[in-house]
């Protein structure tokens, strides 16, 4: 029996199916399946793997398809790509069902080698699909939720010697500024109402989260003023229409003093407490607020997360502050450090740290 001939309530009484997004590229079969799918799913249509690349690679958290139907092709590089899905630690989570024209004994191997999720073969039982794609989508985890990133199984393994380095050099640094971080906190406290550090939630080094210390530099309530403040975002849009990173230009919730603290950098020195905690070291990429990690979801750019979260990094000492600076550089720099970041790297970084310190631009 045909879907069309069945309805919704006889499927699955409990949900309303057109909000499971379907994520389809079996052309061979589209004639067959594509109409039949469309009256329960809201389909995703490409043809190619590349296509459903590209696709992922647009998408958020939030907009990630729920189930990716995919077509074995003849060379069996259906198999490569979930390989590659498999390896990053959002989109590993996602049904993958996998379609065949013929039955072979090998394919079945690779699916099961692969931990996908079903295989089906020619003739095509379009109930059973469905029944199936409803059962994964409401038992299983598709999309985490950014308050749960931190349950991700994923780890990174600091290595000892950057440890160690980071306890003695946080710990020596605290001790001896620890006048300047007294008077900076009064000042802070005297000029305008509201704590003296600022803390938000972070995230890290494998989508971990954390609260994220620094001088409080704004106004109470700064936060809530962002949205109506986007025309001075730094990062340019002209590649997708919307940016990831927020970084505003001549910012108006800056108090007089966190102006001055901000252009010398030391409102971030509260963020050695946390590189002695071990939520982050000195250095690495910087951890991000959730609103910009939720962004990062594609599997071109998860890799800034897959290094260390730190206090300074490449793009500290590279492009800070400088106007022209565009989104995809900084990305490209994160995902260059976390593939590449050794000992004489950090020492790199942290020797071109104090020349770029002193901010250029009021960003």
């Amino acid at each position: 029996m045909y879907l069309e001939n069945m309805t919704l309530s006889e499927v699955n009484s409990d949900a309303n199916h057109k909000s499971i997004t379907l994520l389809y590229s079996a052309p061979s079969f589209s004639d067959e399946l594509l109409p039949q799918f469309a009256i329960f799913f809201n389909v995703k249509n490409v043809d190619t793997l590349q296509d459903v690349d590209v696709f992922l690679n647009e998408q958020s958290i939030y907009t990630l398809p729920d189930v990716i139907l995919l077509e074995v092709d003849a060379e069996k590089k259906c198999f490569e790509y979930i390989a590659k899905l498999k390896k990053n630690v959002l989109l590993k989570g996602l049904v993958i069902v996998l379609l065949d024209g013929k039955t072979d004994p090998k394919v079945r191997e690779l699916a099961m080698k692969h931990k996908v999720n079903d295989l089906y073969v020619a003739p095509f039982p379009l109930n059973d699909i469905c029944e199936r794609i409803f059962f994964l989508v409401k038992f299983k985890l598709i999309k985490p939720q950014l308050s749960d990133l931190s349950n991700i199984d994923f780890t990174y393994q600091m290595p000892l010697g950057k440890r160690l380095f980071d306890i003695a050099a946080s710990g020596f640094a605290l001790l001896l500024i620890s006048p300047l971080l007294v008077v900076v906190g009064i000042i802070i406290a005297l000029e305008s109402k509201g704590a003296v550090i600022f803390k938000s939630k972070r995230v890290g080094t494998g989508y971990k989260i954390f609260d994220f210390y620094k001088f409080r530099s704004m106004r109470t309530g700064a936060s809530e003023e962002l949205v109506q403040l986007s025309d001075l975002n730094q990062y340019d849009k002209s590649e997708t229409g919307k940016t990831t990173f927020v970084k505003l230009k001549n910012d108006p919730r800056i108090t007089k003093f966190g102006r001055f603290i901000r252009k010398y950098s030391i409102d971030e020195l509260p963020q050695l407490f946390n590189v002695l905690k071990g939520d982050m070291s000195l250095v690495g990429n910087r951890p991000l607020p959730l609103y910009e990690a939720e962004m990062l979801t594609s599997n071109e750019w998860t890799m800034r997360f897959l290094g260390p979260a730190g206090l300074t990094g490449l793009w500290q000492v590279s492009r800070r502050g400088k106007a022209d600076m565009s989104e995809r550089e900084r990305k490209k720099l994160d995902n260059f450090y976390a593939h590449n970041h050794s000992f004489w790297l950090d020492i790199k970084i942290l020797l071109k740290t104090l020349p770029a310190l002193v901010q250029k631009e009021s960003v």
